[in-house]
């Protein structure tokens, strides 16, 4: 039942969330210790995925196995993927006309972003050389789009950026204390092929079918993406816009994500709820099933080789280069489509403004930005 209340609670993206089972899983119950602790983030922020749901499915696993794991899972995620079902169901019921709240939404995205972008660039990018390959990456990535773009677009400048970490970054070893409790190095290195072998064979399978191709796209989102929360919306916007979801749909799904508590990986349920080529119900489980899949089976195929890993100099520089990578690619998307799609006018650039302002300064909660810029726009617009 903790990690149900946790998921009907945690507001506030990733970094609220590990606060959240900080309090929870090593101050008030002792279930781990901080360095314990302190070592899962690591290894989370280390992984492609959503690094508060690996967090969080790691301590159900350590605790009582693998079905620690799927409970755990189930608890914090599952009271967000219904919240984002019920609200594409509202959606599906309004006009296809874009109404004042629906504006509202998307300007929220606007100044949710780049509140995003301002605080990963304050923490990940530190050196000149990052700051060069952050916005290398977003000027890449645009003029790629504008070229007529390519999904594996992101793939590419995210491994240019690795290995210019692992060349020219420096970064200090790090010394990571040992879990215990995983998986066996045999069981962790199986997870680990099956996660590479379905990112290999999904492609070849998406001409099986629409579930097959969703599948794959949403497989695909899930296993590259580093950073985990906001840096998702790049990703599944070159996937799914708009041969699966319009523009309008997707801004608006990506402002209510930031209004309900748990992951925000669960924007894909929420994109697999409102997509043209399958029933609603299919479409959000394959879509649940493929965002998370990969960031688990990479979290505990790792859990057991963790302490060796972290300890290898050359990786720690490739994960600062592919850092600064993700914040160039979430800067790109900054400006489209989430800017081109959401300020239409000078009231609308106001309403970003002031809502980037009210996040930054006046510390005001994601989930209650979602909600004024919502409210602002019905009533105005």
């Amino acid at each position: 039942m903790v990690f149900l209340r946790l998921g009907l609670t945690s507001f506030g993206g990733p970094v609220a969330h590990l606060g959240y089972f900080q309090h929870e899983f090593v101050q008030r119950r002792r279930w781990l210790t901080e360095a314990q602790f302190a070592d899962l983030v690591a290894l989370a922020q280390f992984l492609p995925g959503p690094s508060s749901s690996q967090v969080n499915l790691s301590i159900g696993y350590l605790r009582a196995g693998l079905p620690g794991a799927l409970l755990a899972w189930a608890g914090f995620t599952l009271p967000s993927v219904f919240l984002l079902w019920g609200f594409a169901l509202w959606l599906g019921a309004w006009p296809q006309t874009e109404s004042g709240w629906l504006s509202g939404l998307k300007v929220a995205a606007v100044a949710v972003v780049a509140h995003a972008v301002a605080g990963m660039w304050r923490s990940l990018v530190t050196t000149p050389l990052q700051q060069a390959l952050a916005l290398g990456s977003a000027a890449t990535l645009l003029v790629w789009g504008i070229l007529g773009g390519s999904p594996w677009a992101q793939v590419v400048v995210l491994l240019a950026c690795g290995l210019v970490g692992w060349r020219w970054l420096d970064a200090p070893p790090v010394t990571a204390a040992p879990l215990g409790g995983g998986p066996s190095r045999r069981t962790g290195t199986l997870l680990l092929l099956l996660a590479a072998g379905l990112l290999l064979t999904l492609p070849l399978l998406a001409g099986w079918g629409a579930g097959w191709e969703l599948l794959d796209l949403t497989y695909r989102a899930g296993a590259l993406v580093f950073g985990g929360g906001h840096v998702v919306l790049p990703l599944l916007q070159s996937e799914m816009v708009p041969g699966w979801v319009t523009h309008t749909d997707f801004l608006a799904g990506y402002g209510a994500a930031n209004a309900v508590p748990g992951p925000l990986f669960t924007f894909a349920s929420y994109l697999g709820a409102v997509q043209r080529h399958l029933p609603a119900w299919s479409g959000l489980l394959i879509a649940t099933l493929g965002i998370f899949l990969p960031g688990a089976l990479l979290i505990l195929g790792a859990l057991p080789h963790w302490s060796a890993l972290a300890r290898q100099t050359w990786a720690r520089r490739a994960l600062l280069g592919l850092n600064a990578g993700v914040v160039g690619l979430l800067l790109a998307a900054l400006y489209d489509p989430v800017f081109v799609e959401g300020v239409r006018g000078p009231g609308h650039l106001a309403l970003a403004l002031l809502t980037y302002a009210a996040l930054s300064v006046a510390r005001l909660p994601a989930w209650a930005a979602v909600l004024a810029c919502a409210a602002l726009g019905w009533a105005f617009v």
